[in-house]
Parts: C-alpha cells; structure tokens; sequence
C-alpha cells in the first residue's frame, strides 16, 4: 500500500461514505501540500508528515458533530493554509465556504489546492474577518485563531439570524486544545463542548476539543 493511501486509511476508517471523488481529492491533498510547502510554508515541518491526523481528521471533527446541509454558507475566520475549510468543503460539497486570512500568500496555496481537486465550492478573501461588511453566514468556524472571546466578536455580526437547521442554531464552531477554563470565563459564553476523543480515539486529540457558540 502506498504510503499515501495509507495516511489516508485513518481518515476512511472514520467515514466510510465518502463518494470516488471526494476519496481522490483527499488523496491529493497531501503531495499536494508538500508540493506548496516547499515554496510557502503553511504547516510546520514536523507537522507534514502527520497531515491527515493532525490536521484533515483534526479538521474533519467538526462535520463528525455538526451535519451541515446543502444551502449553508460558512466563513472559515484566519483560514491559514486551508484547515478546517479545505476538508469541511470536500466532505460538504454542497455547503459554500468563505476561507478568510490576512496573509495573502496562504491564500495562494489554498486556491491552488482547491483548483487541483476541482474544489468549486470554496472561495477565499484577503481580508480580515472584522473588515467584512457585505455578506452574512450560517456559520463561522476557526482553528486555533485567537482567544474564544475574539473569535465570538469577529462572528458574531458576520452571523445571520435565520436558521436553516433545526439542530443547531447558527453560530461559532473552532477547534481548540489545551486548558480551557480561563479562556471561556474570559469570552464570557457557555459554548458546548465535545472532546474529540470522544469522536476519534486517538492519542493526538487527548486535550483538544470542538466548541460551538450558539446565536
């Protein structure tokens, strides 16, 4: 089995509906980002090697917990090099992803990636999150930005009203890790909260966590 597809096993022992398709764009998203990361670096060195742990199945937690339907928009606040945007949009093609950052050359990699497994339903904004004005979302999603209470303020006027699931109300979805305590009393929100262990038993997501703030 090709090392490749290997890493790739750990995402498909998790899902196991995936279509042709969205099992090739996964496939590609690791030469692919090694290819960009020679160039511009947007994942750590050591961190490369664990791409599907570290950050496709770490980003992939979010759509374990919450099923987003066709129609929704979504804003990924301070996207980085793609995470969780990049997997989100393959898992959820029918969902319109706005990945956010204010470095423009991250934003480089993810529209090159995004056109090399033909990933229509992404588009990306040199920006940042408090600076837009004209659009509105379903939900916001971040990994590991900024502090909780940042993240709320930046989403928080960049969030509709309106809901379009009758699960969830629309709100604030970032992965984070670590000691939260501080950080929640300080945002003064009472997110919920999922380990991710409890999603996937791995040693990597021992201390890191979904949280979601409702509207």
């Amino acid at each position: 089995m090709e090392a490749s597809q290997a890493k790739l096993e750990l995402i498909l022992q998790y899902f196991s509906d995936f279509t042709d398709r969205q099992t090739d764009q996964f496939r590609m998203l690791e030469p692919l980002y090694r290819e960009w990361n020679e160039k511009i670096n947007v994942i750590s060195r050591k961190d490369i090697d664990a791409l599907y742990m570290r950050h496709v199945l770490h980003s992939l937690s979010i759509a374990a917990w919450v099923d987003l339907k066709p129609g929704l928009e979504v804003i990924d606040i301070g996207t980085g090099g793609g995470f969780p945007g990049i997997p989100l949009a393959i898992f959820f093609p029918e969902v319109e992803f706005l990945l956010v950052d204010s470095i423009g050359k991250k934003l480089k990699v993810i529209e090159a990636v995004a056109e090399a497994i033909e990933l229509k339903n992404v588009k990306t904004r040199h920006t940042r999150a408090e600076d837009i004005r004209d659009r509105k979302f379903d939900f916001a999603v971040s990994r590991a930005v900024a502090p909780l209470a940042d993240l709320w303020r930046w989403a928080k006027p960049l969030l509709r009203s309106e809901r379009k699931l009758e699960e969830f109300k629309n709100g604030l979805i970032c992965l984070k890790g670590g000691d939260l305590a501080a950080e929640i009393s300080e945002s003064r929100l009472r997110p919920h909260i999922m380990p991710i262990k409890d999603l996937f038993p791995e040693d990597d997501f021992a201390d890191k966590f979904v949280l979601y703030a409702p509207m």
